[in-house]
């Protein structure tokens, strides 16, 4: 009785040893017995077992309607034109500035006063000039009058015109740099003159950096300013190589950023970069409809290009493998072969993956079940 026991439990153990030896000999069928037909190393055999494993099923290119949302991120960056360094057109001492670093100003508006005699000295002169002009436009005249009559020598009215005309070349010369540190000439007078002059703002925008502080003495050529104008801000934005060719300029796009994610403003794409850079992507700028304060230099941004629908080749996704950064289907050679070749894919959904330049593989049988195993066959003989 005892010996029965023993001999039915040693049974037990050499079936279950015997199913577990099957199914192992089974996995090394499929994926170690591989026989590859013509030395080929893109082309793999397939055994009968391994067909019924593995299941084979092939497809042909088909045409159909497709649609496609990109999704981009970038940052937002500042056009080089819209980015001014401001200073003062004469040199002096800051007596004091109206704005802070990241402040918004209107234009027009004064950022900082600049103090200096040399402004008072210029307006005297203009006041100086502009009565000896008017006294000299007075003595021209008598001559003229004098000369016409032969009562004064031609050497004289001339000597008098050059006087006016060198006069009133001066009077125009200060007056021009009166107007350029913003003094107005027309209400200036002895009774106004003034020691220091104001800093406007170009246009409208943001302060980007403070170069100065009170009481600092500044040169023509110092940049006490720069201002941004955020007219020109452009999103820098990342497009993968498989998306090149679905991204364009003119398209219309929908950006946002992190802190805001649901309010989504318009832009439009205005140029792609021609270059993939190292890792695989190219640039794509582009700029906002309309000004929008929700996006400043620096910040990082998320854009949607929506492609509209249109009649392309391809096949079912599952029949699209991927193998080092580059994309591949099986062509069903018939007797069981298989071989593998590259491919440049576009748009592609939930089901369906588009094919670029597809003409090549018209009427050839594509495999769909069974891709990914026929590639890791393809990677076993190559280790």
């Amino acid at each position: 009785m005892h010996f029965r026991k023993i001999s039915i439990y040693s049974l037990g153990l050499a079936l279950v040893l015997t199913s577990c030896s099957g199914k192992k000999e089974e996995e090394k069928t499929v994926y170690e017995n591989t026989k590859f037909a013509k030395n080929d190393q893109n082309t793999v055999h397939l055994t009968d077992k391994q067909q019924q494993t593995i299941g084979v099923t092939t497809v042909t290119i088909q045409n159909r309607n497709m649609e496609k949302l990109i999704k981009l991120n970038g940052k937002a960056e500042i056009a080089p034109s819209h980015i001014s360094s401001v200073s003062s057109i004469m040199g002096g001492h800051i007596k004091s500035i109206h704005v802070i670093s990241g402040s918004h100003f209107n234009k027009g508006q004064v950022l900082a006063v600049v103090e200096d005699p040399q402004f008072i000295q210029l307006q005297q002169d203009y006041l100086v000039t502009k009565a000896q002009l008017e006294a000299a436009r007075l003595n021209y005249n008598r001559q003229k009058d004098l000369n016409s009559s032969k009562a004064s020598s031609d050497k004289t009215m001339q000597t008098a015109l050059a006087d006016y005309s060198t006069l009133n070349a001066t009077l125009r010369g200060l007056e021009e740099k009166l107007q350029l540190i913003g003094i107005n000439v027309k209400g200036l007078h002895t009774g106004n003159i003034r020691s220091r002059i104001n800093v406007y703002a170009p246009f409208t925008g943001f302060v980007s950096k403070i170069l100065v502080n009170n009481g600092q003495y500044i040169n023509p050529a110092d940049t006490l300013f720069e201002l941004i104008n955020p007219a020109g801000l452009l999103l820098e934005l990342k497009v993968f190589e498989n998306d090149m060719n679905d991204v364009k300029p003119g398209q219309e796009i929908l950006v946002y950023n992190n802190q805001n994610p649901e309010h989504k403003s318009s832009a439009k794409i205005i140029s792609v970069v021609p270059s993939i850079e190292e890792r695989g992507s190219a640039t794509a700028i582009a700029k906002l409809s309309s000004v929008n304060s929700g996006f400043v230099k620096g910040m990082y941004v998320n854009a949607e290009v929506s492609i509209s629908s249109r009649y392309t080749p391809g096949v079912p996704n599952e029949a699209v493998v991927s193998f080092e950064n580059k994309n591949y289907v099986f062509e069903d050679l018939g007797n069981s072969d298989y071989k593998m070749i590259p491919v440049i894919t576009g748009t592609s959904d939930d089901q369906f993956t588009e094919i670029i330049k597809a003409d090549f593989l018209k009427n050839k049988k594509i495999v769909q079940k069974g891709a990914y195993s026929l590639l890791m066959m393809l990677k076993n003989k190559a280790e």
